[in-house]
């Protein structure tokens, strides 16, 4: 099962940075690929910056549903305000971060 990294994280991938109820999403980082509950959890914890994912890179999943440990493509959760897998709730305001994520 693959488990969010990153600083105080709990078991649903909330971190000391972003911790509300519905900050559940952690994010794959393409240079080193780990899932991290926040970019800067990432760059704090590695030798290198976080590097956002390409978006043409379509088969790839480098998101991580903190609450059902499932997988999903930047297509799939774009497209979705909760986990297409569990119904649980995502947090809208992480739309305002995908230039740290993807490019």
């Amino acid at each position: 099962m693959i488990q969010a990294q990153g600083l105080l994280v709990d078991d649903e991938s909330r971190c000391v940075h972003y911790h509300s109820e519905k900050d559940i999403v952690s994010l794959q980082c393409y240079k080193c690929r780990k899932y991290y509950a926040c970019y800067q959890c990432h760059n704090a914890m590695e030798m290198h910056v976080f590097s956002p994912y390409p978006l043409a890179l379509s088969e790839d999943q480098p998101i991580l549903c903190g609450v059902c440990k499932r997988t999903m493509t930047f297509q799939e959760y774009q497209e979705q305000i909760a986990c297409s897998y569990c119904s649980a709730p995502f947090n809208p305001d992480c739309k305002q971060h995908y230039s740290y994520y993807f490019k």
